[in-house]
């Protein structure tokens, strides 16, 4: 009976119009992992989680097991940021249920200007508030750095991570919000921690960024926008509709 409930539970809070926004918010996540205040002083802020230098970071000379550690330890503390805001917007989106329509037209004109904003084409929202003169505590301290950068990197990542908010506000549940946040959270953090471990390798990726950084976030403000208009024409809720169809027909194997 437990599982069963179990997975009932797991059914209603990831099924029909999350299924849709899940991949969203992955994206999103790989778009803000990609911004100008998170890629390009990415060894710093593995220094930072680590307690090891920038150079030896870059080169992999340290300990494997304290560059996974610290960099995990690093997404863990801004993920929890995220997952927060997104239980937040899931329970104002609950409240704001019987104004479903106008709030997701009012996300979706949002959307797009954030998009804009984003892909460069509306001067707001360029600057972050990176905290300089952090110490080298390392791995023991990495999940209060991380919680210190997410909410610094927030200025900077503002509009993707508002788009993924929009996002569950309109699922109206602060469980599917928190899941939704977390997916994003996922999508930001999981190259963290790759580059962690392998930054020789991922040094490769970074450099091809940098080089067409302006490009990568005029796709990834794009896609914003395209969501934004998706949200304002209703057609986010005739692609939910078709998910939950599709969704219905999987029973619960728990």
């Amino acid at each position: 009976m437990i599982l069963l409930d179990i997975g009932t539970w797991a059914q209603g809070a990831v099924s029909g119009g999350l299924l849709l926004a899940l991949p969203v918010a992955l994206l999103a996540g790989l778009v803000s992992f990609f911004s100008p205040c998170v890629v390009p002083l990415l060894p710093g802020y593995l220094s930072y989680a680590t307690g090891l230098s920038a150079t030896d970071v870059m080169e992999g000379r340290g300990p494997r097991l304290r560059l996974l550690a610290g960099s995990a330890l690093f997404v863990f503390g801004f993920a929890l940021v995220f997952v927060l805001q997104g239980v937040a917007a899931g329970s104002i989106g609950r409240a704001l249920l019987q104004h479903q329509r106008a709030l997701t037209i009012v996300l979706g004109i949002l959307a797009i200007l954030l998009g804009l904003i984003f892909a460069g084409l509306v001067p707001l929202g360029q600057r972050d508030l990176r905290f300089h003169r952090v110490p080298k505590v390392g791995v023991a301290a990495a999940p209060l750095l991380g919680l210190l950068f997410g909410l610094g990197w927030t200025p900077c990542i503002g509009p993707t991570l508002a788009v993924v908010l929009s996002l569950a506000m309109t699922e109206g549940s602060a469980v599917r919000g928190g899941v939704l946040a977390f997916v994003y959270a996922l999508g930001l953090g999981i190259p963290f921690v790759l580059a962690g471990l392998a930054f020789a390798r991922m040094n490769k990726v970074v450099r091809f960024v940098r080089r067409h950084q302006r490009l990568l976030m005029r796709i990834g403000g794009g896609l914003m926008v395209a969501v934004g208009v998706l949200l304002l024409s209703g057609g986010w809720e005739v692609l939910m509709a078709e998910v939950r169809q599709w969704a219905t027909g999987f029973d619960v194997v728990i």
